[in-house]
């Protein structure tokens, strides 16, 4: 092969910028090799190319199933042009060495089937990759311009280039192939399948971690949708890695509180301030009355558009984070003035399928705790049964439980979290310290208990507060005289038979 003899063999399925690319390559006396549509799109544009069937002497088969896949174009790629051997291999065959690939491959993700299962794109990348020494690989479009930079500068692509446009095109079809087996688990129906495979894309570099001599990232699973992929920052400084996860928390428990307008304020986790109401703005003034000394420096989410009402609401309170799915002008043109205000604009969170843990280099994976809040599967357990205001407060208790973390008491009185008691390493305390938060307003309100009593002595708490309802999950061996006390105390209580312990 000579220095005026360059081979470049394109195919891709996404064609942004390729023609450029091509016209660019063409200047500096490359030959350009490309397959199917791709071909047809450069030739299209008056771009010489030249058809892999030309070169291979082999047409497309099987609909185009098999187009690359052929000695003349992998021993092109594969060649090692400083092995004799090699080079008469090429010799007899009469095969030109191939010295870059430009190739991205089939959107799997966007609508898997096994017609999406791209089977010669891989090929060429891996064998383009793997002889890295030799040959570049781009897998990217954000790659053209500097790839195309350096060869009009120097001719050539420097070692360093290609190793590194090698990673990026392993790092492309490890992914692709997690997209595939992962799709075709999913297809088996299990929920914890004996192989997960995932590809984790750095989506966002984080102000710092979970404290300031940490680094901390944003990554997104390939393959997958977050609501992060579209939420969009409108001001402030650049989040933290506890921003981040105090958002999502926040985020996902707005949108568990039903249709109606809702607000809630997280701390550390975990929810500090809840309420729905007829209006946002009454929501988040409600949720902020729940515990104002924690609601300093707090994530607030808000499942309605902002409004200059709310705005107006929020100034004289330090937040840290506002996420909203819409915030109207004139709010915005308000809380400008709070600098260091970080604001969202963001979609519905998405569902999610498990959830993940690293233990090391293990882990553990769950099913994802979904809150059920059909009164059919409930059972009221006591003499007095509960109001239909109390029913609506039970429902909010138990669903903001399951965002707190174990052991909790939450108490709520007219869809007003009134007081929280989280993290608690025995239920006595955390009833005690809602009750504390609540300071008298829970009267005639319902407690939620994220795991049974043990003791009446966690009921009595909630009597004392004021709780008119109880709901927990039961299956004490103390069941009945947690019942007993629930009588004694003219309360209603609920079992549900389920726990949401929250870690």
């Amino acid at each position: 092969m000579t220095d005026n003899h360059r081979q470049a063999l394109i195919s891709v399925y996404d064609k942004t910028g390729v023609v450029e690319l091509a016209r660019r390559l063409v200047a500096l006396k490359w030959e350009i090799i490309s397959s199917g549509g791709t071909s047809d799109a450069l030739a299209n544009a008056s771009v010489p190319v030249t058809p892999v069937e030309q070169i291979t002497g082999a047409p497309e088969i099987l609909n185009g199933r098999v187009k690359t896949i052929h000695p003349t174009i992998h021993g092109g790629l594969l060649a090692d042009l400083s092995n004799p051997s090699h080079i008469k291999d090429l010799h007899d065959r009469g095969i030109v060495p191939i010295d870059l690939v430009v190739c991205n491959l089939y959107p799997f993700s966007s609508e898997p089937s096994v017609e999406l299962i791209d089977i010669g794109g891989p090929a060429m990348v891996r064998a383009a990759a793997k002889n890295h020494q030799r040959v570049g690989v781009v897998t990217q479009s954000a790659d053209y311009d500097t790839v195309l930079e350096e060869l009009e500068r120097n001719d050539v692509l420097s070692d360093a280039t290609r190793k590194r446009l090698a990673q990026i095109a392993y790092t492309h079809t490890s992914t692709y192939d997690a997209e595939i087996a992962n799709w075709l688990a999913d297809a088996k129906d299990e929920q914890l399948p004996p192989t997960v495979t995932l590809t984790l894309k750095r989506q966002d570099v984080l102000r710092y971690g979970e404290n300031p001599h940490q680094q901390g990232a944003l990554y997104r699973i390939a393959g997958g949708s977050s609501w992060w992929d579209e939420a969009r920052q409108l001001q402030g400084k650049a989040m933290s890695y506890l921003n981040v996860l105090d958002t999502d928390a926040a985020w996902r428990l707005a949108h568990s509180l039903g249709s109606n307008p809702a607000a809630v304020i997280i701390k550390h986790a975990n929810p500090c301030g809840a309420a729905i109401a007829d209006y946002a703005t009454t929501a988040y003034q409600r949720a902020h009355e729940c515990d104002p000394m924690s609601a300093f420096g707090g994530i607030v989410a808000v499942n309605r558009p902002v409004t200059t009402d709310m705005a107006e609401a929020m100034t004289d309170t330090f937040i840290e984070v506002l996420v909203a799915p819409e915030l109207k002008q004139d709010a915005l043109a308000l809380l400008a003035k709070k600098k260091n205000l970080r604001i969202l604009h963001a979609p519905a969170p998405e569902a999610t399928k498990w959830e993940l843990r690293t233990l090391g280099d293990a882990a553990l994976m769950k099913t994802p705790d979904t809150v059920t809040l059909d009164r059919s599967t409930w059972q009221v357990v006591t003499k007095k049964t509960p109001t239909d205001e109390q029913w609506v407060d039970l429902e909010m208790a138990w669903s903001v439980a399951a965002h707190v973390s174990s052991n909790c008491i939450v108490l709520v009185k007219d869809l007003q979290a009134v007081g929280i008691g989280a993290g608690q390493q025995n239920r006595r305390d955390a009833g005690m310290l809602a009750a504390q938060k609540a300071a008298g307003r829970a009267t005639g309100g319902a407690c939620a208990s994220d795991a049974f009593f043990p003791f009446r002595d966690g009921l009595d708490a909630a009597a004392k507060a004021g709780c008119a309802a109880v709901i927990q999950p039961g299956g004490s061996i103390r069941d009945q005289e947690v019942i007993d006390a629930a009588n004694e105390h003219n309360i209603a209580m609920v079992f549900t038979g389920e726990r949401h312990f929250h870690h």
